[in-house]
């Protein structure tokens, strides 16, 4: 490991079994051994809590910890993991009993450098849970955040199909009806939910720092930042920084399910061209500052829908790829691959028979040109762009789907991968977040809800915003938005929108902007305007899109092309600079460096200004290279 060029090694994470035979009852001899050695060699150990696998012993002697499954109400056992509850107390105690254990024994081992709370908060779709616990705190938190039944019918509606409560005890889960439950009692639930998740991680990481050292750190590996259901601003807050699990082939290959071949094949053992950074952006944002990626893919895995080995040369690429997107560290998962249990077919750094496997080549020359880089601590300066991002109106759009094209993630990515095809860096900002001033353009693609704190950034920001449909569209308790949406955004930008009508992809109509003809559909809004300027008309030339003052709202989803050009001529308004590129060459800058990252199997041409210094490569990159310059 030390020779390869690895630094800090990451165990335990699934130990809680080896650790703990019963309750009570600990071995921390194994551990103890493991970590002396790993730091005999001169590594760092990162621990991981092993709170994301309960043992059998635990689930036995405590079965209400166990979840229960949101789709078919049947309780979510052992024997994988992942298998427990966050609203049960019980558990809440064993894992801060076992976190604090693991702490006291290691916070101020010299070969620890930190920590890593549980696994993959809540991966495997278990956010929600419709246990008996679940049940009896959400109506508690139902009392609580309305004060009165008659408050809380009021502010869901419930006067409709005859849903008011006498009581809050009458309150279900809002699952297992015939149809569609209340909106805003799934709001509600997702609320709860999110912050049940955040209640159980802040307690583990309480119990970390009461025993650690100060130069121990505490960190969480999440997945891809949408995918939870959590609000992830609200779950890292208390961290010291973030990290993240990057599989690009994985997460690609069930992204582009639906892809055609011609479409996916290009990038089938490289990943979608924009997916990894996409997630890299959003972790950065979240952490502030310096980040991890925990887990690396190095080869083929074994739990998308289909598992390519990646290109060679694309574990180096991915590698410094992240370190080009802010990461401190990159850590590879796994060491050596498995020959039993449910990861057998993940790869690893090693093979089943303990020799090198491809990527080890790989890893060696990456870490050797880490130290062509020179100093990577100072956090990046702020990008160009920011894209604001919101749990809650990826939950709107989770709960209130009313058309098929419309997905929260996908809007998202639309604007990110534009701005990535015209070789911008981006910032991800949470919504409320106060460091939206300095920004010279401030994306919104959506933001169903704006509380006090968006709205106040986002009147606070000094660069052009340009907000998406569905802006405002909803109140706090999932409502239409007073006097019709965008509602108070209508301070920002003055329109109305009238009503809504989602088409199917094949039945779209048109959007015309600056003499030329682009594809609206999916989402499209009526909108009444007053005080504002037209910039964009739909086929019968009613707007489309308008412009007021430095607010733009454009009222429908479109094509690749519209979003582009409309973006060339804000950056062009905003004097931000752009290097258009092609589909398979992506750029990223980190301080005085600029990274150009090429995803194609025939070289290209870097994009580098005359007279750059080269750092790694040339001006010609090889294929699935890369090329470093200043």
């Amino acid at each position: 490991m030390r020779d390869l060029g690895l630094r800090y090694v990451r165990i335990g994470e699934f130990a809680w079994g080896r650790i703990e035979k019963a309750e009570g009852l600990f071995d921390w001899a194994w551990m103890d051994r493991a970590i002396d050695v790993l730091g005999a060699a001169g590594l760092k150990v990162v621990l991981g809590t092993p709170t994301a696998t309960p043992p059998k012993w635990l689930c036995e002697k405590y079965p209400d910890i166990l979840p229960v499954d949101i789709q078919t109400g049947q309780v979510r056992g052992f024997g994988s993991r992942r298998h427990y509850d966050f609203s049960s107390e019980t558990y809440l105690v064993q894992a801060e009993r076992i976190t604090a254990a693991m702490a006291q024994r290691y916070g101020s081992h010299p070969h620890v450098a930190g920590w890593q709370t549980d696994n993959e908060l809540c991966c495997h779709d278990t956010t929600m849970s419709v246990s008996p616990a679940a049940l009896e705190k959400f109506r508690a938190y139902c009392a609580q955040r309305y004060g009165t039944i008659a408050a809380l019918n009021a502010a869901w509606g419930n006067v409709f199909w005859s849903m008011e409560y006498d009581h809050f005890d009458q309150i279900d889960l809002p699952f297992f009806t015939v149809c569609e439950t209340n909106p805003a009692h799934r709001l509600a639930y997702r609320r709860f939910a999110s912050e049940q998740v955040v209640r159980f991680h802040d307690v583990m990481i309480s119990a970390i720092r009461r025993h650690a050292a100060p130069h121990q750190w505490v960190t969480h590996n999440i997945i891809p930042p949408a995918t939870t259901g959590v609000d992830n601003a609200a779950l890292t807050r208390d961290l010291d920084f973030v990290s993240y699990d990057n599989y690009p082939l994985g997460f690609s290959d069930q992204l582009m399910a639906k892809a055609s071949a011609d479409e996916w094949k290009p990038f089938m053992r490289t990943g979608h061209p924009d997916l990894a950074a996409l997630n890299f952006d959003s972790v950065r944002g979240l952490s502030k500052g310096a980040w991890w990626v925990m887990e690396q893919q190095p080869g083929p895995v074994n739990w998308a829908p289909h598992n390519p080995r990646p290109a060679p040369g694309m574990v180096r690429h991915w590698t410094l790829q992240a370190f080009a997107h802010g990461a401190a560290c990159v850590a590879y998962f796994r060491w050596r691959q498995v020959p039993f249990a449910q990861e057998q077919m993940h790869a690893g750094l090693r093979r089943p028979d303990d020799m090198p496997a491809a990527a080890w080549a790989e890893v060696e020359q990456a870490a050797s040109e880490m130290q062509l880089l020179g100093d990577l601590s100072v956090v990046a300066a702020k990008s160009p762009v920011a894209i604001v991002i919101d749990p809650v109106s990826g939950w709107v759009d989770d709960i209130e789907r009313q058309g098929a094209g419309y997905r929260y993630d996908a809007v998202v990515f639309q604007y990110y991968r534009a701005l990535r095809g015209l070789g911008v860096d981006v910032d991800f900002v949470s919504a409320g977040d106060a460091q939206l001033a300095g920004y010279p353009l401030v994306i919104v693609p959506t933001m169903a809800v704006v509380d006090d704190a968006a709205f106040d950034a986002l009147q606070a920001s000094d660069g052009i915003l340009l907000f998406g449909p569905r802006a405002g569209a909803k109140t706090d308790e999932f409502s239409m938005s007073e006097g019709l949406p965008p509602g108070r955004l209508r301070e920002l930008v003055p329109v109305k929108v009238t009503s809504v009508e989602t088409l199917r992809a094949d039945c779209g109509g048109s959007i015309a902007y600056k003499g030329a003809e682009y594809e609206s559909g999916r989402w499209r809004e009526t909108i009444e305007v007053g005080g504002a300027d037209i910039i964009a008309t739909y086929e019968d030339g009613a707007p489309a899109a308008v412009q007021a003052g430095r607010s733009i709202y454009l009222a429908t989803l479109t094509d690749d092309a519209f979003l582009t050009n409309l973006l060339v001529d804000l950056c062009a308004e905003t004097d931000v600079q752009i290097t258009p590129l092609p589909p398979t060459l992506r750029l990223r800058r980190r301080g005085e460096l600029t990274f150009a990252f090429n995803l194609d199997s025939v070289s290209a041409r870097a994009p580098a200004p005359a007279g750059a210094e080269f750092v790694i490569g040339g001006s010609d990159i090889e294929p699935y290279g890369i090329a470093v310059w200043r």
